[in-house]
């Protein structure tokens, strides 16, 4: 139980540390922009007094005009809200996850993906390190068993104490210590395959969930299904049935 407790607890421990490490990919969806507007300058036609001719043939004219800019009004500051669109690296989800099952979820912002992945760890770790003890036991029991010698009999610790061993059965025990045995190795090999399985999965989950992360969803995938008619050339009846298509 000593040794399910340490890989509990070392489980645990790295789950906290892969909690602290989302803080670094939690950004916020919208960050502020700060831009700066300036108003176009405008011009002022300002010109002196205009001296007027009375010679009808001599037109007026504008004499001194200066074209004078007016003064822009201040400057204002408009803070806009850009929208970030996230875009994870395929790769990089997978390198992640290699380094740390749920780590490529959590980096593709699955996050309700990680206490699965931790779950079926902490499980399966547990159900190995069981059945590994269990099969120690066994082994050894059936070792005691079959060395012939009575200062080795660990298999009595499988009976109450009351026990006799002479009254037990030593073919029909051998057998049962053996068969537990081969039980018990089975389903720790089951497990150590298991944790293997969600190992490799969890990387082609991260990798695939990367890649299709702006996959079109839109309600324009669609199937459409209309009745028809099919002419059939070898008959003069048409038959009735049904035309699919699908819509992208």
């Amino acid at each position: 139980m000593s040794k399910s407790r340490l890989i509990i607890q070392i489980i645990l421990s790295l789950v906290l540390l892969l909690c602290s490490a989302t803080a670094a990919f939690a950004q916020n969806e919208r960050k502020p922009v700060k831009r700066n507007h300036r108003s176009p300058s405008t011009t002022v036609l300002q010109g002196d007094s205009i001296e007027n001719a009375r010679n009808d043939s001599i037109l007026a004219a504008e004499s001194d005009s200066i074209l004078a800019p007016v003064k822009a009004p201040s400057e204002y500051d408009v803070w806009e809200e850009r929208e970030i669109v996230f875009s994870p690296d395929p790769n990089r989800a997978v390198w992640m996850s290699a380094l740390f099952p749920g780590l490529g979820q959590v980096y593709n912002r699955r996050y309700w993906k990680l206490p699965i992945v931790v779950g079926a760890y902490m499980g399966l770790g547990y159900a190995t390190s069981w059945n590994n003890n269990m099969l120690s036991e066994y082994t050894k029991a059936y070792r005691d068993i079959m060395d012939n010698d009575p200062s080795t009999n660990s298999y009595m610790n499988f009976f109450p104490p009351t026990t006799n061993e002479a009254d037990l059965d030593k073919t029909w025990l051998t057998n049962l210590l053996q068969s537990r045995k081969n039980y018990f190795r089975r389903n720790r090999d089951l497990c150590i395959i298991g944790m293997v399985g969600v190992y490799l999965i969890a990387m082609v989950d991260a990798y695939v969930d990367a890649s299709l992360t702006h996959f079109d969803i839109t309600p324009d995938l669609s199937m459409d299904l209309t009745p028809q008619l099919i002419i059939d050339s070898r008959g003069q009846k048409p038959g009735i049935g049904l035309a699919w298509a699908l819509n992208f």
